[in-house]
């Protein structure tokens, strides 16, 4: 073998000098080790809990109900965080005195391992803490009003029962985030945004337009909606019955399969429109409402319904609300706009199927009683009929009018915003300055 190519080799593959027991290491080698341990463990410190004081002291501030189940959550995670982190001091203060290689090594895996722990917790920690913070600016008012109407929703769902419930604490927590559609995240389920945690309790997330909007915040009815159907264990309950209810009327195992898949957000927006009445199905229209290439588009593994059903799926409920006139006025409006469902790619199955498979489907998530419910059925729970309409009429005058709107319910504002949109009562800017000055001061 030629001189050069045995150098080369030796120089590859001979392996890494050890330092030999009692030579002396660098003198810039332990100040460095000792900083590893100081970082890791001052930067896990600083994870510490949050303090309700620091994101405010008004009304909009998160409550101490909101600030100990995060904390809890936290705490879960910080017990393992230190943990690690000691294990991070011990294995530097046993390569502080027995410096060789191995220790070394030893020690900063173990400090690779206790970063990755900290990055995770970290995670979670600031989720939260921006979420807190946004109740510090310019909008938080906002997001008081939004807590308040899912809290009033909340509070008639459970009254409303026909047997007592545990009462799920704490209640929906609102924030605001850029983008076209709202969302939330309910109570109890695992998070990536987490680390896969359990999320504490529900979050509604709500795009800045909606909230500079708020005759469009049918949202916080809706999203707070999903929230209810999961608290109130009707997650099985509903797909099975609207299935059974498809199903013996032969309309076909294909499209009982595909309405039970939609039950959640036809829940949604059916306990929505319970919740806040007609004015529900403008706002609801405001989103499902597109081209006709969105709205007549089939998709064969989608959990919404196809826009073109959604909107006559609300009508049929507002049509036994006591509302038949108005549902027919939507009805045609609707049909107007969108004259041949059949321009799309909506099976025809689907299609023929409709009317029957509508009213069964309303009636069974809405009209038929349910065991957690205290065997009473949604409409019950949650009354909703012309006299309360009445109570939305009279409130947009008021709320146009800058007075007191009274004592009606925070959730029918948004009704009452919608009102007073729809008929001019007031400029937008005015409505909306009112509608959330009125809420912020309850």
């Amino acid at each position: 073998m030629p001189p050069d190519t045995l150098l080369w080799t030796e120089q590859v593959v001979a392996p890494p000098r050890r330092t030999a027991p009692g030579t002396r290491p660098p003198s810039v080698l332990l100040p460095w080790l000792r900083a590893q341990s100081i970082n890791v463990t001052r930067h896990a410190a600083a994870l510490r809990p949050f303090q309700r004081e620091e994101f405010g002291t008004g009304d909009a501030a998160p409550s101490e109900g909101h600030i100990q189940a995060v904390n809890q959550l936290l705490g879960s995670l910080r017990c393992n965080l230190l943990r690690t982190t000691k294990q991070v001091t011990d294995a530097v203060s046993a390569a502080t005195r027995q410096p060789t290689s191995l220790r070394l090594q030893e020690t900063l895996g173990h400090k690779e391992r206790a970063h990755w722990l900290v990055e995770g917790v970290e995670r979670i920690w600031d989720f939260y803490f921006e979420l807190f913070g946004q109740r510090q600016g310019q909008y938080a008012d906002w997001l008081l009003s939004c807590d308040r109407i899912a809290l009033d929703c909340y509070r008639v769902t459970y009254t409303g029962l026909g047997t007592a419930r545990s009462v799920p604490a704490p209640p929906p927590f609102c924030y605001m985030r850029t983008g076209f559609a709202p969302a939330t995240y309910r109570r109890g389920i695992p998070l990536r945004r987490l680390g896969k945690q359990l999320n504490p309790f529900p979050l509604v997330q709500l795009p800045y337009h909606r909230l500079v909007n708020p005759w469009t915040l049918a949202a916080v009815l809706h999203e707070v909606s999903h929230n209810l159907q999961s608290d109130l264990a009707l997650t099985r309950d509903v797909p099975r019955k609207i299935a059974a209810r498809l199903l013996r009327a032969k309309c076909g195992r294909a499209v009982a399969s595909t309405w039970a898949r939609w039950n959640r957000e036809i829940f949604s927006d059916l306990c929505g429109l319970l919740l806040g009445g007609p004015g529900m199905i403008g706002s609801m229209m405001d989103v499902v409402g597109r081209g006709p290439e969105t709205v007549l588009t089939f998709n064969p593994s989608g959990v919404h319904p196809t826009p073109y059903f959604r909107t006559l799926i609300n009508l049929e409920l507002l049509r036994r609300m006591g509302f038949a006139d108005l549902a027919e006025q939507y009805r045609r409006a609707w049909m107007h706009i969108y004259p041949n469902p059949a321009a799309g790619n909506i099976p025809r199955a689907m299609l023929d199927s409709f009317g029957e498979a509508n009213a069964l489907a309303v009636d069974a998530i809405c009209f038929q009683p349910y065991p957690s419910l205290g065997n009473r059925c949604l409409a019950q729970v949650i009354p909703f009929q012309p006299k309360e309409q009445k109570m939305i009429e009279e409130a947009s005058r008021r709320l146009a009018a800058g007075v007191d709107p009274g004592i009606v319910p925070e959730r029918f504002l948004i009704g009452a915003a919608r009102h007073a949109f729809d008929n001019k009562l007031a400029r937008p800017g005015t409505i909306a300055k009112n509608f959330y000055q009125e809420l912020s001061r309850r």
